[in-house]
């Protein structure tokens, strides 16, 4: 029986550990840096392999860096790693967000504190708006594609469920693929129609309890396919619109915050968490959102490379990825409305993505430059 203290094990807690800490620039960058560790330095795996992983990753709901992490860590050490490895990356994002969480309650309401936010919230707009563009040329291969993806962000902005545009996308894209000859309008706004109308009926507003918290936060890291950023959907239909926890000003400050700490996005539930509850309400909302994660990558290991060359599992992933892209653009033009709302931030906005797309800028670098800009300004004011 392998000992709790291993070489193998001590070999992923280091490296996933650092990983991390170091680990900036959002889930293509985390997945890069894994590849020069583990398949170019270590020699853990070879190109191939590492590449089924990376498909994997995209099977399963999640963070997919987490979830790499995690396949990583099960092949090099089995179960424990599974666990070492998805905690070792995990951990030190949480520790940082929930300090700034703690800052953030204590003063963010401070003029200071206002400021600050004021020059990071355009800029996390702009990334989110390059990290939308960069999914979007990979996802949208084809006219039918962008048609679900137009779908499901102009259903979204009419207020439809964001599970029923994900799933709905999904089987939407499936039922094109296997019934070509259908008339479009026949299936096009069925599968949306039909599950809106049962989660309409299902949802109601409540107030904050933390088993509701928990369990907002186990259906994100259960459900939610696509960029992290999607999460932003997800969270503001759920706290800020449904259930009212939130207002749309603590979601962009949550997300900046997400985005300025290295390690997976999904750390803003440690933030969010906090804000609403605590220590308590961080604890749970990070477990909530992670353990599916560690649950797919635990049940999916050993079949997934096969389940991955599936025709309807590809046709079913692509209507979740478009669909995905629909929410995102959604929410960052629903969001920028309260992030843009002068000359400063428009130019700060704009600014950011220029150094975004044209000269790949850090957004780490870009989101502290914001902080200093909005600090300045409204020391000017």
């Amino acid at each position: 029986m392998t000992s709790l203290l291993s070489p193998h094990l001590k070999e992923v807690a280091a490296l996933f550990f650092r990983l991390g800490i170091t680990a900036f620039g959002g889930p293509a960058a985390h997945i890069a840096m894994m590849h020069d560790e583990v398949v170019v330095r270590r020699h853990w795996m070879d190109e191939q392999h590492f590449l089924d992983l990376v498909g994997a990753t995209n099977l399963i709901p999640g963070p997919n860096s987490t979830e790499m992490a995690i396949h990583i860590g099960y092949e090099r050490a089995g179960w424990r790693g599974l666990l070492v490895a998805g905690a070792c990356f995990i951990m030190p994002a949480v520790l940082i967000v929930s300090v700034m969480a703690w800052a953030y309650v204590a003063y963010g309401q401070t003029p200071a504190g206002d400021a600050l936010m004021y020059g990071i919230k355009p800029v996390i707009i702009a990334v989110v708006l390059q990290a939308l563009y960069r999914l979007g040329r990979t996802a949208i291969k084809g006219p039918t594609l962008a048609a679900v993806s137009l779908t499901a962000l102009a259903l979204y902005l009419l207020g439809v469920n964001e599970l029923v545009v994900l799933f709905g996308g999904a089987l939407l894209l499936l039922a094109m693929r296997m019934a070509r000859r259908l008339p479009p309008g026949a299936i096009t706004l069925l599968p949306f129609v039909a599950m809106n109308h049962w989660l309409s009926q299902a949802m109601e507003t409540v107030p904050m309890h933390l088993d509701r918290l928990f369990l907002v936060f186990l259906k994100v890291g259960a459900l939610l396919y696509g960029s992290g950023y999607v999460l932003l959907a997800f969270l503001r239909n759920d706290l800020v619109l449904r259930y009212q926890w939130l207002t749309d000003q603590q979601l962009l400050d949550a997300v900046a915050i997400g985005q300025f700490t290295p390690g997976p996005v999904f750390s803003t539930a440690t933030f969010v968490g906090y804000v609403l509850a605590g220590i308590p309400g961080a604890i749970l909302a990070t477990i909530g959102i992670f353990l599916p994660s560690f649950c797919f990558v635990a049940l999916l290991a050993r079949i997934v490379p096969h389940v991955r060359n599936s025709v309807w599992t590809a046709a079913l992933l692509d209507g979740v990825n478009v669909s995905a892209l629909g929410l995102m653009a959604g929410v960052t033009w629903q969001l920028g409305r309260a992030a843009i709302i002068d000359l400063p931030t428009l130019l700060l906005a704009g600014g950011a993505a220029v150094l975004l797309f044209r000269y790949k800028v850090n957004s780490a670098w870009l989101v502290l430059i914001g902080g200093i800009i909005g600090l300045a300004i409204g020391f000017l004011r």
